[in-house]
C-alpha cells in the first residue's frame, strides 16, 4: 500500500554508525524504518532484515574480495542495495556500481545523500551523490561508455533473466523503462566504436568491462 514506510537493514561493523544512521532515518519526511543486522550478515537474509526494500551494506566488513562476493549475491538476489563505505576511491565506487549496487555514498557525505539514496533504491532507482558523480566522471578510459548506473543495472538484470519482462520484475519497474535502458547503452557503446545490436554483442561488451562475469552467466538462463 502507498502509506507503507520503507524499511531498510543496515549491517554495519560500528554501533555509532548504526546509531547515526537510524537518527537520520527516523527524522526523514516520511520516516524510514531502519532494521540493525547487528554487524551480522545472516541477519540480512533472514529475520525481518529478509524482507527489508533496502540493503545498506558497509563495503568494510571484511576482506576485499569478501566483501565483493557479499555485494555479488546481494544484487543477484535481486536486493537493492546502497554501498556505505569510508572507502573514497573512484575505483571503488565504480566497481560496486557495476556490480550492481544503486548507490555508493561514502561516510563523509551528509545524512540527506544517504536517505536520499534509500528512497530511491526503494524504488529501484539509482542515486548519484558527489563522490560517486565524481568517480564516474574520472573514468575516462576512450573505449568504454560511460554506462548511467541504471542502464548497468538493467543490462546485469536482462542477461540474470531469459525476458526483458522478468528483469523488470527484478528491478521493480516497467519492461518499457527496460528497454529504455538497454537502447541507451547500446547507444553508448555504438558511440565509441563497439556496436551491440545483439543480446549477445551486449553480453560479449559487458564482460570486457567486467560488468559481469562468467560465473554469473552461468548460473543464470540466457534467452
Amino acid at each position: 500500500m502507498a502509506d507503507k514506510p520503507i524499511t531498510a537493514v543496515i549491517i554495519d561493523d560500528h554501533a555509532v554508525v548504526t546509531v547515526g544512521v537510524r537518527y537520520w532515518c527516523a527524522a526523514a519526511d516520511p520516516p524510514i524504518e531502519l532494521i540493525d543486522a547487528d554487524g551480522r550478515l545472516i541477519n540480512v537474509w533472514t529475520g525481518p532484515g529478509g524482507g527489508a526494500d533496502v540493503v545498506i551494506f558497509d563495503l568494510q566488513l571484511q576482506g576485499e574480495q569478501q566483501e565483493f562476493t557479499e555485494l555479488h549475491r546481494l544484487v543477484d538476489s535481486g536486493r537493492r542495495v546502497v554501498v556505505y563505505s569510508q572507502d573514497s576511491h573512484n575505483a571503488t565506487a565504480v566497481r560496486c556500481v557495476q556490480l550492481g549496487a544503486l548507490a555508493y555514498v561514502t561516510k563523509r557525505e551528509g545524512p540527506e545523500h544517504l536517505v536520499g539514496a534509500v528512497r530511491a533504491a526503494a524504488q529501484g532507482l539509482s542515486y548519484t551523490p558527489p563522490v560517486l558523480g565524481g568517480a564516474l566522471v574520472a573514468d575516462e578510459d576512450p573505449n568504454r561508455p560511460r554506462l548511467a548506473p541504471q542502464e548497468i543495472a538493467a543490462l546485469r538484470a536482462w542477461f540474470a533473466s531469459s525476458s526483458k519482462r522478468l528483469a523488470a520484475g527484478m528491478l521493480g519497474i516497467s519492461v518499457k523503462t527496460v528497454d529504455t535502458y538497454i537502447e541507451r547503452a547500446r547507444i553508448r557503446y555504438a558511440s565509441v566504436g563497439r556496436p551491440a545490436s545483439t543480446k549477445s554483442d551486449l553480453v560479449a561488451r559487458a564482460l570486457e568491462d567486467n560488468l559481469i562475469t562468467l560465473e554469473e552467466l552461468n548460473n543464470h538462463p540466457r534467452g
